[in-house]
């Protein structure tokens, strides 16, 4: 399996996962439990890394990740609606 990075990052949703976590006072581990409780098997050093770029982020999880934050699959993606 081939490895690709956008602008050295393994995804591009990373900093604003964090901004709305942040926003949201939710610590990594909260976030992650939450995350849980949908089905979706996640730790805290998921989450920690996918913030700083070195963690790739699947589709299912980016939509869990919406559901949880309050925002949506294009914000998260830095995408202007």
């Amino acid at each position: 399996m081939k490895i690709y990075d956008y602008d050295g990052k393994k995804n591009i949703c990373g900093d604003r996962l964090r901004e709305a976590r942040v926003v949201r006072r939710l610590r990594q581990e909260d976030l992650a439990a939450r995350i849980q409780l949908k089905g979706v098997s996640m730790e805290r050093d998921s989450i920690s890394r996918i913030g700083i770029g070195t963690r790739f982020v699947s589709d299912f999880e980016l939509k869990t990740f919406a559901e949880m934050l309050g925002a949506s699959v294009n914000w998260l993606l830095g995408i202007d609606e």
